[in-house]
């Protein structure tokens, strides 16, 4: 056995519904803007010649359900709903026509934002890391398998803050889909099982603030819920 300095960290690890194994996660892919609406409620237009991509780390992921505190170095904390596809086969330039047989399921999720961190690094022309890269911003339930959910596209995915509904709107006004979206991404890397692509998010994005809970859903998936302390 390897003598290490200090403990290993836990493997980032998702329930699958329907079975007790967990999904381990590698990698933790987004989509920038994928939503029309969105892009605009953020100042921008979509880039139509190709999607484009920041990425979160695994240890940054929590599982629906947790409890999360308002985190530091931040006064505009956002909600980002998304829809999460869950990778269970390699892929490496694949075209678009053989791009789904890499998915291995589904899953809701919530891409956690320090806006003010984001949009600070936007106007200096600088990653965004510090604005999406950080603990607990990435919440995500259970995964489905891919057959028991069906092709992506005609489902409804909300998301409420308390009482209210924040985000609404289907699957199917992404504006790249779940198979451009590996195939383009396999151009870039060599994708494996356990990797995570973060699809984007529909318009409504907007502040959490210390009490609230949140409810996000798609049809067919488990809902990812994250209170924030």
């Amino acid at each position: 056995m390897t003598k290490t300095l200090f403990p290993v960290p836990a493997p980032a690890l998702l329930p699958v519904t329907g079975t007790d194994a967990m999904f381990p996660v590698t990698r933790i892919f987004c989509v920038g803007r994928n939503y029309a609406e969105h892009a605009r409620e953020m100042g921008s237009e979509v880039d139509r010649e190709a999607p484009f991509y920041f990425t979160k780390s695994p240890a940054h992921l929590t599982q629906s359900g947790a409890t999360v505190p308002y985190p530091p170095g931040t006064s505009d904390f956002h909600h980002e709903m998304e829809f999460v596809v869950a990778l269970g086969a390699p892929a490496f330039r694949v075209p678009v026509e053989k791009a789904m047989e890499a998915v291995f399921g589904y899953a809701a999720g919530l891409d956690m934002t320090r806006r003010d961190l984001q949009a600070a690094s936007k106007e200096k022309r600088r990653s965004w890391d510090t604005g999406k890269d950080f603990e607990n911003a990435a919440v995500i339930g259970a995964i489905t398998p891919k057959a028991a959910f069906g092709e992506p596209g005609p489902q409804a995915i909300t998301l409420k803050v308390g009482e209210r509904l924040a985000q609404s709107s289907h699957l199917s006004d992404m504006v790249w889909s779940v198979a451009e979206i590996i195939a383009h991404l396999s151009t870039l890397y060599h994708l494996t099982p356990g990797d995570l692509i973060m699809t984007g998010t529909p318009a409504g994005v907007g502040p959490v603030v210390a009490g609230d809970r949140l409810r996000g859903e798609i049809e067919g998936l488990a809902a990812v819920e994250l209170s924030i302390a």
